[in-house]
């Protein structure tokens, strides 16, 4: 995974809070400017300060341009990207895919196209600027992977360019959707549609700090000031357990929930039957493990393991379709083996199977038992054979190719 950045979005994010931040963690304002600046913006200048938000010192980032009254649709934009000559290519394709994000939401908003969409806030200079100079401070940094905190969006109403509307704005809603959000009462716009593209765009998995090395830790300063809280992103950048634990790259890491409860008044049938309709509903696994409940019966932890956006999905199955009565969730990194499906051609029939790339960069053939069982049955031989075959079939084809 290498070098991550997690996003501490305590009060919102937005793209001046996100650049400030990024600076703060080393990010070079003249190299960010020049970058900006070769997008046919020669004008435009970039300027960072030191301020304080409700006592703590941050980074506060000002772009200054002549005055504009320019509706840019996608393509003007993209075309802007592209004859950045200062602008490396993965931070262009950095650029192009939040603003991506932000086409997409504004087309689902307003019942448009992404070809006729056109942007406001986000399509003005200075949005402009925080959005590619966000993507060339994360290229500079090194940094491969962002995660996130949930998102709070605060309270109340702002007016925009389609005017009087609820926080979050329409189409930071939109750029939310699956996001995990928690709630806020600071009547605010606390993550603007800008820094809500950016995480869309960028971050792999919200919840907690992960594990990590700390390396640096930056403070990205907004406009506002709030009477409860500072007004601040946080971003810390540090080295991932692969990196400093030498993980090898045939190992990926993930995050993913833990729902657990203990349970000694169902019955077997109910708990296969609710186990049954977990994995239907997208568990990556349900499983029973025997205990002794607290008054001394005989009891099982039903164990479901999920990812973020199906945690509530899955807690309601449980509690629906067993007699839990309560749920533990938590959430755990994952470590997981590189894997693929494929088919072998055997005397049987063509087989479904998977390779698992072994961290010692050598691989492991494996078939379903579902499918060794059902071919068995319909062949009257047994899943041993099945499997047997799959194995040999599997191994000259290797052979096959590493002669080649």
């Amino acid at each position: 995974m290498g070098q991550i950045a997690y996003f501490d979005c305590i009060s919102g994010i937005s793209g001046d809070m996100t650049l400030g931040a990024l600076v703060d963690l080393g990010a070079d304002v003249a190299e960010i400017e020049s970058a900006v600046r070769s997008m046919g913006l020669p004008e435009l200048t970039i300027r960072s300060e030191t301020v304080k938000k409700r006592g703590f010192r941050a980074i506060s980032v000002h772009i200054e341009h002549p005055p504009e009254h320019a509706h840019r649709h996608l393509h003007h934009i993209t075309e802007m990207i592209e004859r950045a000559t200062e602008v490396s290519q993965p931070a262009k394709e950095t650029a192009h895919q939040i603003f991506q994000k932000v086409a997409e939401a504004e087309a689902k908003v307003h019942g448009s196209t992404l070809e006729k969409v056109h942007f406001h806030e986000v399509g003005a200079i200075d949005s402009i600027a925080d959005i590619v100079g966000t993507a060339v401070a994360m290229d500079s940094l090194g940094i491969e992977t962002i995660s996130a905190s949930a998102i709070p969006t605060g309270t109340g109403e702002i007016t925009i360019a389609h005017g009087r509307v609820s926080i979050p704005a329409p189409a930071t809603a939109e750029l939310l959707h699956g996001i995990p959000i928690v709630g806020s009462d600071i009547r605010a716009e606390l993550t603007t549609p800008t820094g809500a593209a950016i995480l869309k765009a960028c971050a792999t998995d919200f919840g907690p700090l992960p594990s990590m090395t700390i390396k640096a830790v930056g403070y990205g300063a907004g406009k506002m000031d709030l009477e409860a809280q500072a007004n601040v992103l946080r971003v810390i950048l540090g080295d991932s357990p692969e990196t400093s634990g030498g993980l090898t790259s045939h190992v990926e890491s993930d995050r993913i929930v833990m729902l657990e409860t203990n349970i000694d008044d169902s019955t077997p049938e109910q708990l296969a039957d609710c186990a049954t309709r977990l994995m239907s509903a997208g568990a990556l696994d349900a499983f029973q493990t025997p205990c002794t409940m607290k008054k001394g019966r005989a009891g099982v932890t039903l164990t479901v393991m999920t990812t973020t956006d199906q945690a509530s999905l899955l807690e309601n199955i449980i509690f629906e379709h067993s007699t839990a009565i309560g749920i533990r969730r938590h959430q755990a990194d994952r470590h997981k083996l590189r894997r693929e499906a494929t088919l072998v051609d055997t005397e049987f029939g063509p087989v479904r199977g998977k390779v698992i790339e072994l961290p010692s960069g050598q691989s492991r053939f494996t078939i379903e038992d579902d499918d060794a069982r059902t071919i068995a049955l319909a062949k009257q031989t047994t899943a041993s054979e099945i499997r047997l075959a799959a194995s040999v079939a599997y191994a000259k084809t290797e052979k096959a190719s590493v002669a080649n």
